[in-house]
């Protein structure tokens, strides 16, 4: 006979290989089930890395003596009892592994008592796995020490890192679990050093006890609260940025986990802010019903899957991007003899902001409609649906004018629009433009600098979002529709995008000889521009699946804003220019572009006095 049965500590090493890895492994384990034990009071007590010693005392519920006898069995748990609860769990611990895995690899030793019990239970695991039991007075709750962690696997415990190392890992789980729960005190041993001392806080006490006092200062609080599910938590501004994703904490109903889901919709909520290598620092609560969430998908717990995983990845990116947007994110540009051709631009120390506060704008807002500026969304829209061009076709997207020097060949010509008595004046700071590309005008703190043609894009971004999304076009008819023959592959990709362009506005009708007949277009498109920018619309989709996985509705509004919005070069009225910034600062993210450059630079008033000498 070749199949046998193997011996039950045989099999309790193998099953030990997957859930004890390492001394982080056990930390793990044994904080989580002294937080299901409902203790408010846990010490964790390291020696040389875990290796010798890895001990974890709380003043939880405590074992009579049947349940700590049975709690070093192999699948012993008081986690669940029927598929029902394994289907929605609530607790760290259910597998009723850990222990029994730990035993088998160590030499364990459980002191517990209840509150009931006058005597506590005192269980040791020796080197034969023996087991033996004691009685002793000691307080309520349970004290579990592991010692000489693979004493018994000489090969596991040769694959060990250094101490640094291990102590890191130990380290990092401690972290963890005392974030997911700041009503818990935790004090944190290492070779009896006090490393940690963490009294029962608040979530942003906790963290700045883990992170360093001056996290504080850098941190959005994110707050969202639905029936169904919830988000809470903390994301940290551009000036926080991180090298790496070490320090981006996901709970799970408490529970640290890892979702690619949750993290991509974290990571482009911030809107193409953050450079290449940078990750953002967050700590970001998922609630959720547990029966919505597969916890079980690996041992070591780390792993979820959601049954509606759209449905996550759109919540969790509206209410993080909703976050970032009460915040400013205008760069300061300042100028330092460095020595250095350039300097790159930094974002400041973000200010929280009213969405309704205009002080530190161009100009405040006038208007009792529902449009945030001096024009309403009427007119504004009139504006930009009206913008007529006439620019040679060999003058490229970039190409301004020399300084103090008219292009009267790149002259943009506007129709003139009645705005009514109630703007024949504007009582607001200057606005002017430099070289027909950026826009500049006074502001409280110094002067403000905008990029004319990345702020129309932004303006267009946001409006081909809420019309695709909406499912709610809004389209001009031609008085002359316009046919156009493509090749396969772009009338093959017209046909893909047909919904997504037919909510951005686009009406099309299609032939089978790759033919297409332009009906209507977004009310944004100037006139003559039909062809030439849908065929552009297309090189630009296909150039951002190249260089990025963009959700397809946030690339094709990405690529028609691109190449819908005004040019560096076009002329702009002032009437013009104030209604452009109008409605940036009407936008849910007006300091930055949908491909991450920046839209608005603030030269603060004092810079200008560094240089001209004032001293008042």
């Amino acid at each position: 006979m070749k199949i046998n049965i193997l011996p039950e500590y045989i099999a309790n090493k193998i099953a030990a290989g997957e859930v004890v890895q390492r001394p982080e492994s056990v930390l793990k384990e044994l904080m989580e089930n002294s937080v299901d034990a409902k203790a408010d009071v846990i010490e964790v007590v390291i020696r040389n890395a875990g290796k010798s010693l890895v001990q974890i005392i709380d003043n939880g519920e405590g074992m009579t003596e049947e349940d700590a006898k049975l709690s070093i069995q192999r699948h012993a748990t008081s986690k669940i009892k029927t598929y029902e609860d394994l289907e929605a769990i609530k607790t760290f611990g259910f597998r009723g592994e850990a222990l029994s895995s730990i035993a088998a690899v160590s030499l364990m030793e459980i002191k517990t008592r209840t509150a009931n019990e006058e005597i506590g239970t005192i269980i040791k695991v020796n080197e034969n796995n023996n087991i033996t039991l004691e009685k002793d007075s000691f307080p309520v709750g349970t004290s579990i020490a592991v010692k000489n962690l693979f004493y018994n696997t000489p090969a596991r415990r040769n694959f060990l890192k250094s101490n640094s190392t291990e102590l890191k890992h130990i380290t990092e789980t401690f972290k963890k679990i005392s974030l997911s729960y700041p009503q818990v005190s935790f004090k944190l041993f290492i070779d009896d050093d006090l490393i940690y001392d963490l009294p029962k806080q608040e979530l942003s006490e906790r963290t700045k006890s883990l992170f360093g006092e001056n996290i504080l200062d850098s941190l959005i609080e994110v707050k969202e609260y639905t029936d169904y599910i919830s988000l809470h938590g903390f994301i940290a501004k551009p000036t926080y940025l991180r090298k790496s994703k070490s320090e981006q904490y996901l709970f799970i109903n408490k529970r640290f986990v890892v979702s690619k889901i949750v993290n991509h919709a974290v990571f482009t909520a911030f809107e193409n802010i953050l450079e290449k290598g940078d990750y953002p620092f967050f700590v970001l609560f998922l609630d959720i019903d547990p029966i919505k969430v597969d916890i079980n998908v690996h041992p070591s717990k780390l792993e979820v899957k959601f049954d509606e995983e759209k449905d996550i990845y759109l919540f969790v990116h509206a209410v993080i991007k909703k976050s970032i947007g009460s915040y400013d994110l205008v760069p300061s540009m300042r100028f330092v003899d460095s020595g250095k051709e350039t300097e790159a631009i930094r974002y400041n120390d973000f200010v929280k902001t009213d969405r309704n506060d205009y002080t530190d704008r161009p100009f405040q807002s006038t208007s009792n409609n529902k449009s945030s500026g001096i024009f309403s969304e009427a007119e504004i829209d009139r504006i930009f649906g009206e913008i007529k061009t006439e620019i040679k076709n060999n003058i490229s997207v970039g190409e301004v004018s020399e300084p103090f020097i008219e292009k009267k060949s790149n002259e943009i010509y506007h129709q003139q629009i009645d705005f009514g008595p109630e703007h024949a004046e504007v009582s607001s700071p200057f606005i002017v433009s430099l070289h027909n590309k950026y826009i500049l005008s006074q502001v409280k703190s110094g002067l403000m600098i905008i990029d004319q043609h990345v702020a129309h894009e932004r303006i267009l971004y946001e409006n081909a979002i809420n019309s695709i999304n909406q499912q709610l076009p809004m389209s001009q008819q031609l008085l002359f529709p316009q046919s156009l023959k493509l090749d396969p592959g772009d009338y093959e990709l017209v046909l893909e995008l047909r919904e997504k362009l037919y909510n951005l506005g686009f009406e099309i009708k299609f032939y089978n000889d790759y033919t297409i007949t332009i009906l209507g277009v977004p009310y944004e498109i100037k006139p003559g521009s039909e062809k030439q920018l849908l065929l552009e619309l297309l090189d630009e989709y296909r150039q951002n699946l190249r260089i990025g996985n963009l959700e397809v509705v946030d690339n094709v509004a990405k690529s028609f804003s691109c190449k819908a919005a005004i040019k560096a070069g076009d002329r702009l009225s002032e009437q013009e220019m104030r209604a452009l910034v109008d409605k940036l600062f009407a936008t849910q993210m007006p300091y930055v572009c949908p491909h991450g450059r920046p839209i608005v630079i603030k030269i603060p008033l004092n810079e200008f006095d560094r240089r001209f000498g004032r001293t008042s």
